[in-house]
């Protein structure tokens, strides 16, 4: 792992999501310092058999961890869709916390059903469909997570594209002073940019640095968690060859504190 300072879903169309099933594989152990909450909300049996399956590849214990969710957090989960983190999140900041799930309009077809689902059996969990670059995000948030979504905010249909800086700016603002907003993507070619996000579903990770650098973030932690050296970054991440194990940034950023 690369310190920079100090700190301690399900795959539909052409998404490149990892699906359930897919080669995340392989025992899990949950690390021994892991925070009560986030192991609670890993073991919890509200997980399925195949969100469990995607946990080797993933890392949800140590993701969170970084991510600094402790009970009676409020969060924010981008692209909440297939649910794998959100089933965890509000296991771990408890009744008193809260999770709010915002979706794109361009997920409803295959994700709007089940969000408002586990929106009305959840009494910590509140669903949102909006376009990113038109939502009210609440205030004084802990942390913002956007996993394996950063790519697809740039879309071939122009009215699903994001603006990020529009909304890396609405998250700046949601988050109190000193909350962390945690980005893990499918890492493309050094200094590819966006090129490959709608085709390899890939971004390169400076770009998602410089971008969220511009709203006033900083770069806290570069971690190599999710790292796979074997991953030649050229393949289309839902290749049977590396589906499920891309080689992922996995990047934390804060708000200053003032």
């Amino acid at each position: 792992m690369r310190l920079v300072t100090s700190f301690a879903a399900i795959a539909v169309g052409t998404l490149g999501l990892s699906v359930a099933g897919a080669q995340d594989s392989g025992a899990y152990m949950i690390p021994a310092d892991t925070p009560a909450n986030i192991r609670s909300a890993v073991e919890s049996s509200a997980r399925s058999d195949e969100q469990r399956a995607r946990d080797a590849g993933r890392k949800p214990a140590e993701i969170m961890t970084l991510a600094g969710i402790g009970e009676g957090d409020n969060i924010i989960e981008l692209a909440s869709f297939g649910h794998y983190y959100t089933t965890m999140l509000v296991e771990a900041v408890g009744p008193d916390g809260h999770v709010d799930m915002v979706d794109m309009p361009w997920i409803e077809p295959f994700g709007g059903d089940p969000a408002r689902a586990f929106d009305a059996a959840h009494d910590n969990a509140t669903f949102h469909q909006v376009h990113y670059n038109e939502a009210n995000l609440p205030s004084g948030v802990d942390a913002v997570l956007c996993v394996l979504f950063y790519h697809d905010l740039h879309r071939d249909n122009e009215s699903d594209t994001v603006d990020t800086a529009d909304m890396n700016a609405r998250i700046f603002a949601a988050l109190r002073p000193g909350g962390i907003y945690l980005i893990v993507d499918h890492k493309a070619e050094d200094g590819s940019g966006w090129r490959d996000g709608t085709t390899l579903h890939r971004i390169g990770v400076e770009t998602i640095r410089e971008e969220v650098a511009a709203a006033g973030f900083e770069l806290v932690e570069d971690s190599d968690l999710l790292a796979n050296p074997d991953d030649d970054h050229t393949v289309v991440v839902r290749d049977p060859a590396i589906r499920g194990n891309t080689d992922r940034a996995v990047l934390v950023f804060r708000k200053p504190e003032a």
